[in-house]
């Protein structure tokens, strides 16, 4: 892949069996890992965003690729790669992974979860108020502001599936 060309790359590998999964995710982290050691240089900077992280990075078990997103995480952000994790439950995840991110967001939790020392950046009033949140509602914590902040996604003003389109006629029908 040209990293230099200041796209967006996806590679979607939900069709893939789990072995495949982390073979592709695996080989692109190397790739990019080494990519960014070999150069030294930080910029441009490498986003990847890792949908069900404790997969690749169990807290318990084993992968082939944990130690590499445990490197990641510890030493990423100055080697200009970005690591955004997205699982429902933290304390899935590898806590070297978890203990070293900077950002943390976190959407409804139930009673247990929220009791788990990976919630501890949390006031105990917003871990309450974590356990009743409504789809779109989250906590935001980074170091630049003092509190958590909790904010909420606007509900969206188009169809997000096909069962919620309406078809209308078409309203070009007549012109030429």
């Amino acid at each position: 892949m040209d990293r230099l060309a200041k796209t967006i790359c996806v590679v979607d590998i939900h069709k893939l069996q789990d072995f495949a999964q982390r073979f592709v995710v695996g080989a692109i982290l190397d790739e990019v890992f080494a990519d960014k050691e070999a150069t030294g240089q930080r910029q441009p900077l490498q986003v990847i965003l890792l949908d069900e992280l404790n997969k690749y990075a169990p807290r318990e078990g084993q992968s082939p690729i944990r130690e590499t997103l445990v490197d990641i995480a510890q030493r990423g952000r100055s080697l200009g790669i970005i690591l955004i994790g997205a699982q429902q439950t933290a304390s899935r995840v590898a806590q070297e992974v978890v203990e070293n991110a900077s950002i943390r967001v976190t959407g409804r939790l139930d009673a247990a979860e929220a009791e788990r020392s990976e919630y501890g950046w949390m006031l105990p009033s917003t871990r309450a108020r974590a356990r009743l949140f409504k789809p779109g509602t989250m906590v935001l914590f980074q170091p630049g502001i003092p509190a958590p902040l909790v904010f909420t996604f606007p509900f969206p003003p188009w169809a997000t599936r096909k069962e919620e389109a309406v078809e209308d006629d078409d309203p070009f029908e007549g012109l030429s």
